[in-house]
């Protein structure tokens, strides 16, 4: 039900009627017709005709013959119709006049109302060059344009897309969509847009999934969509921007291809890059080794010098007294005195003999020279033959005592050992008291020979043990002792060479044992096993 207006506050009802006015376009104003009194014009008129002076509005309103001004005249309404006017600085302007006459408390009045038909035109030149703004964008731009009703029909279509899917736009207007899209995904494309038209939004279509159009010879391309939508009273409209990504996909297949390749590359690079520094490190452990074998053999060289220097000295000094004190000796009764020095010049001698030998095996051992020659012989024999050897350097009261077990005959090479056994044998002599026993065992089995030298002599430290196959290493304990601190370490060489195991137990002031077990190969005759005592 509606409120007569004339119910409301006459004040409220002026300030709704002010509030009209002064929205409506173009002039509006209220004269008494009889008097000419002009009773409201709003600020749109007063900025039309110039001035917001009553009077000088009056004038201006009277002299065009705006408003009625003839009282006799019956109150009739005029239609709208083209006219001309002056405004106050008397510029002439064009519009539509229309008045409406109305009766209030027996007094007449007239609205009037004067549109600007300059506004009206220009408000159209504004809306056609929106219009040709759209069509350029629209016709013009360099990408598919599509709208489709709800159904899904195509109801606008731009020439880029004409010519992207090469149809004539007579045979798209009013064509479900689907007729744009490769046949296989008829159905599917349906559902999803109907499920768009549900809920409509602006976004890209088919988000992580490669799309493809169809053109009108069949032809597939693939292709980028983004949609938006658009209501008005005609309904519900969807809008398609479609680009085609052909040229895109063989760019970016070209860069994949480039870029595995890159990879491939790289890949080869980084494994020559990766060879190249094994062969460096390989290089530098060679030379690594080559540093240390060269510096191992500057320090060999110094503490031969050193050694030499000293070892030689006493025997060479021996000698020379020996020789100058044979001279004294001419008499026959001094025969037992020149025998004396003559055994010690042949002792001398013997000892220098021995510190080349030594130092020859070093040098042998140190270019690869030592040749294994193993041959099957009487293992019992060999040892007792070199027992006899060393008898001219035992002690005095010294003793030797030899034991063999098992089958007599071994596969080893006979100088290796025997010079084993003259070393240990000789350590043994040299570190024993003059009245020590000195113990030699040998056992012979079917894969394994053991070979035990025992002494009861001086001893040696735990820390002295740690370094004992060191070359020139020498006990703290042995300093006063002739020696070369080579022989432990020659015997350990020979040792490995012939496959044995060279081991060590000793104790200050209580002996020293060495074991040594050669691993056999197994190319001996059959013996009987048995414990042969030799002294």
């Amino acid at each position: 039900m509606n409120l007569p207006l004339i119910n409301l506050d006459i004040n409220f009802q002026l300030s709704i009627f002010s509030a009209i006015m002064q929205r409506v376009p173009g002039l509006v104003a209220v004269k008494e017709v009889e008097s000419g009194k002009l009773l409201y014009i709003n600020e749109t008129g007063m900025d039309m005709l110039g001035s917001d002076d009553y009077a000088i509005l009056e004038e201006l309103l009277r002299q065009q013959h705006l408003g009625a001004t003839n009282t006799k005249q019956t109150p009739v309404d005029t239609n709208p119709e083209e006219r001309q006017w002056y405004n106050h600085a008397g510029k002439a302007f064009s519009g539509l006049y229309e008045e409406i006459r109305l009766k209030h408390a027996n007094k007449d009045y007239c609205f009037i109302r004067i549109s600007n038909l300059l506004s009206d035109r220009l408000h159209q030149q504004r809306i056609n060059k929106e219009l040709q703004r759209f069509g350029a964008l629209f016709d013009y731009a360099s990408i598919g344009i599509l709208v489709t009703n709800k159904e899904g029909q195509i109801v606008l279509i731009n020439d880029f897309a004409l010519e992207q899917f090469g149809y004539e736009r007579e045979e798209l207007l009013m064509q479900k969509i689907e007729i744009l899209t490769p046949p296989r995904i008829h159905h599917r494309h349906v559902g999803h847009r109907e499920r768009y038209n549900d809920n409509p939004q602006s976004r890209p279509m088919g988000i992580g999934l490669d799309l493809f159009a169809v053109k009108k010879d069949g032809t597939e391309f693939p292709v980028e969509i983004s949609l938006s939508y658009y209501q008005n009273e005609e309904g519900a409209f969807v809008i398609a921007y479609v680009n085609n990504i052909t040229e895109r996909k063989k760019s970016e297949e070209k860069i994949e291809k480039l870029n595995n390749e890159l990879e491939q590359m790289v890949e080869e690079r980084t494994q020559q890059l990766r060879n190249a520094l094994e062969e460096l490190e390989a290089s530098k452990a060679e030379l690594t080794v080559a540093f240390d074998k060269e510096r191992e053999l500057s320090e060999l060289k110094s503490r031969f010098v050193s050694m030499a220097s000293h070892e030689f000295r006493t025997p060479l000094s021996t000698i020379l007294s020996s020789v100058f004190l044979l001279k004294q000796y001419e008499g026959e009764d001094d025969q037992p005195k020149r025998n004396k020095h003559i055994q010690r010049i042949v002792n001398s001698v013997t000892l220098l003999t021995d510190i080349l030998n030594d130092f020859l095996s070093v040098g042998k051992i140190e270019e690869g020279k030592i040749q294994i020659r193993n041959s099957n012989f009487d293992v019992r024999e060999h040892v007792g033959n070199v027992i006899q050897e060393m008898q001219g350097v035992i002690k005095a009261s010294q003793d030797i005592a030899y034991q063999h077990a098992g089958r007599p005959e071994v596969f080893l090479d006979p100088s290796l050992l025997k010079h084993i056994v003259m070393n240990l044998l000789g350590n043994a002599i040299k570190f024993s008291n003059d009245d020590g026993v000195i113990s030699i065992y040998t056992a012979s089995e079917k894969e394994q020979f053991k070979l035990v030298v025992k002494d009861n002599g001086i001893g040696m430290s735990q820390e002295d043990q740690q370094h004992l196959f060191e070359r020139f290493y020498r006990g703290a304990n042995v300093s006063n002792i002739q020696g070369t601190g080579l022989g432990l370490s020659i015997v350990s060489k020979y040792a490995e060479l012939m496959n044995g195991q060279i081991s060590c137990e000793s104790e200050l002031e209580k002996g020293t044992t060495f074991t040594i077990i050669f691993t056999l190969d197994n190319q001996t005759d059959n013996f009987n096993h048995e414990v042969n005592p030799v002294n």
